[in-house]
């Protein structure tokens, strides 16, 4: 168990390693390796556990009754996934996640993390803490796709989400953390159709670009 890596994860900020190894044998904490592909949750399980990637990635992934599926969301190393369905018991899971590649997940049990332990642990409330932090990050993320693919027009999509960028970095000048298909995935477009409109704005003189890497210029909309 790597006890340092965990006290920088968002989870565990702020909870020293000594800490941290007495808060996981209350949490019943578990870890278990995955290969690439190999399917973590399936969509239909409940859980009672949210899961922390110590190594590799996982993708959050939606599968359609015609077979296709769409990756709706990515979890890096150090982030976690699952604490939704995990503080509604019984709440079936809509997605399943699955290995992006080689990863390793540590395991913890939600309703222990949510109990005071009869060892009475001081670190629950700061790891609680932590978690309702994370939670309200990721709804505002939400908030925030959802303010960006509300409009019907393509263009409109992406200066809702480049203007939001820019306020983001305090600069007309910054890079997105997408490549085009990532960002077409973000915005529910198609890449072909969004990279000529990023053409065209880039011709009207809207912005600038190269890769990642955006400049916003003043210019006219229409």
């Amino acid at each position: 168990m790597n006890y340092q890596f965990l006290t920088n994860t968002n989870l565990f900020h702020g909870i020293r390693d000594e800490e941290i190894q007495h808060i996981l044998s209350c949490l019943g904490a578990r870890e278990h390796a995955f290969s690439k592909n190999d399917i973590i949750f399936r969509a239909g399980d409940t859980v009672r556990e949210i899961g922390l990637v110590e190594d590799g990635s996982v993708n959050i992934v939606v599968n359609f009754y015609w077979g296709n599926s769409h990756i709706f969301g990515h979890v890096e190393k150090g982030e976690v996934f699952a604490e939704n369905y995990a503080a509604i018991p019984g709440k079936e899971l809509l997605c399943d996640v699955v290995a992006a590649e080689d990863c390793k997940v540590l395991f913890l049990d939600f309703t222990n993390l949510l109990t005071t332990c009869q060892n009475g642990c001081n670190f629950h409330q700061h790891l609680i803490r932590n978690l309702l932090h994370i939670s309200a990050k990721k709804s505002l993320n939400l908030s925030s796709r959802m303010m960006h693919t509300a409009p019907k027009s393509l263009r409109d999509r992406l200066l809702s989400y480049l203007s939001e960028q820019s306020m983001v970095h305090g600069s007309t000048h910054f890079t997105i953390p997408f490549n085009r298909q990532q960002l077409a995935d973000y915005l529910g477009v198609d890449r072909s159709a969004m990279s000529g409109e990023l053409s065209k704005m880039k011709k009207d003189g809207l912005i600038t670009y190269k890769k990642s890497e955006f400049w916003l210029n003043e210019g006219h909309l229409g």
